[in-house]
């Protein structure tokens, strides 16, 4: 098992403090496995856009999360990624949910890859899909990040 499944196991069993962002927002990873993450989040007024509705970026937020989570994965010791491409497709407004992100790996090559990750409400209605293609760095391009 890579050590930076490990890492996100952790994270999910509370054993480890999540990422700042998740923190930020209020996501919360419910389930990691390789090339699959789960995240989950209920939004509330300060999440709002002016219309009242969930603000877009912040399903684009919580979308990239598990989706580099996935990722991130299948990544051995030393690797590390950079998203090269995020596309989001907003498919109903929400108001009040709880959501739902399920992400995973659809391939990963050697060098780049590609997640995809839907976004369903309580009521299992797809909310929004997201991909985003990820390259993988090492030696030199993966040092301190």
């Amino acid at each position: 098992m890579p050590k930076m499944l490990e890492r996100m196991q952790r994270i999910a069993s509370h054993e480890a403090p999540p990422p700042p962002i998740a923190e930020l927002i209020g996501f919360t990873m419910t389930s990691v496995e390789a090339g699959n993450a789960v995240y989950e989040f209920e939004p509330d007024g300060r999440h709002a856009n002016p219309m009242g509705t969930l603000h877009g970026g912040v399903l684009c937020d919580v979308a990239d999360a598990a989706m580099g989570t996935a990722y991130f994965t299948l990544l051995e010791e030393g690797e590390s990624f950079t998203t090269l491409e995020l596309k989001i497709n907003f498919l109903k407004p929400v108001w009040k949910a709880k959501l739902t992100a399920k992400a995973k790996v659809v391939k990963a090559g050697r060098t780049v890859g590609l997640v995809e990750c839907d976004i369903f409400d309580e009521k299992e209605s797809l909310v929004a899909r997201a991909s985003s293609t990820c390259l993988t760095l090492r030696g030199n391009q993966a040092q301190g990040r």
